[in-house]
């Protein structure tokens, strides 16, 4: 199974030091992890530290990978200036870094994907005339075509309707528990986070404040202290916890 552990980690643009001294649990295949904390956080930076697009002090520690490419990212960034269909790019995604002889089962990766997040309609759009939200759509299914290890998305919901939201995060939840896959998403709804992660981590100001299971990690102090804002955590009827914000302190 995969595992992902950061010991001492920090990252830096030139000499200017953005996130510094993370250190948590060893992250599981099957987990969903929420990267939390207000804008400008160190949440984007801490992402590409992880992939090795920064340099930094400390140890990323990734094992147990069985995938061909083990990592695979969606950026916050979903622009696109390419003149490829959905279809196309979606595909071209998958066949990156193999052999381009497209084969059966690609195809059949690249369909499910598609219908997994309700784009099948778009596959003959070009890039450049969709919505924001749908070209967010297809940068997930970007990565989910890769069927990686590990998946790593940036703010994912960050231009969706509620119920693609919610859609994304009940198909990124299934992937976690049918092909123990360890995803790593960075999120400003607290509310998802509650409902659909099993452990999280909150920076701010580049320094990891806290890191533990999601329901001991969002805490009315978290809220407090950190989103400067008062609320609790209530169980609905399902017994799943339910995030009640009050007011701004």
């Amino acid at each position: 199974m995969v595992t992902l552990q950061l010991t001492r980690v920090s990252a830096r643009y030139g000499r200017q030091v953005i996130v510094q001294d993370i250190t948590t649990p060893r992250f599981e295949g099957g987990q969903i992890v929420a990267l939390l904390g207000p804008n400008a956080a160190g949440k984007s930076t801490l992402f590409r530290r992880i992939l090795g697009l920064l340099k930094g002090d400390g140890e990323v520690a990734i094992a147990g990978t069985r995938s061909e490419r083990p990592v695979a990212y969606m950026p916050q960034d979903t622009g696109a200036t390419a003149v490829l269909t959905v279809y196309e790019s979606v595909l071209l995604a998958r066949m990156q870094g193999r052999n381009l002889r497209v084969q059966n089962d690609d195809l059949a990766q690249v369909e499910r994907a598609l219908t997994e997040l309700n784009i099948t309609a778009l596959s003959d759009r070009d890039i450049g005339d969709l919505s924001g939200g749908q070209r967010q759509l297809v940068s997930a299914a970007q990565a989910l075509v890769q069927e990686p290890d590990i998946l790593m998305l940036d703010e994912p919901t960050s231009a969706l309707d509620l119920n693609r939201q919610v859609n994304l995060l009940g198909v990124l939840r299934r992937l976690a528990d049918e092909r123990h896959m360890l995803i790593l998403v960075a999120l400003h709804d607290l509310g998802h986070a509650l409902r659909y992660t099993d452990a999280a981590m909150v920076l701010e100001n580049g320094r990891l404040i806290t890191c533990g299971p999601t329901e001991e990690v969002i805490t009315p102090a978290l809220l407090r202290e950190v989103y400067r804002v008062t609320g609790r955590i209530e169980s609905c009827s399902r017994g799943q916890p339910q995030l009640i914000i009050e007011g701004a302190v």
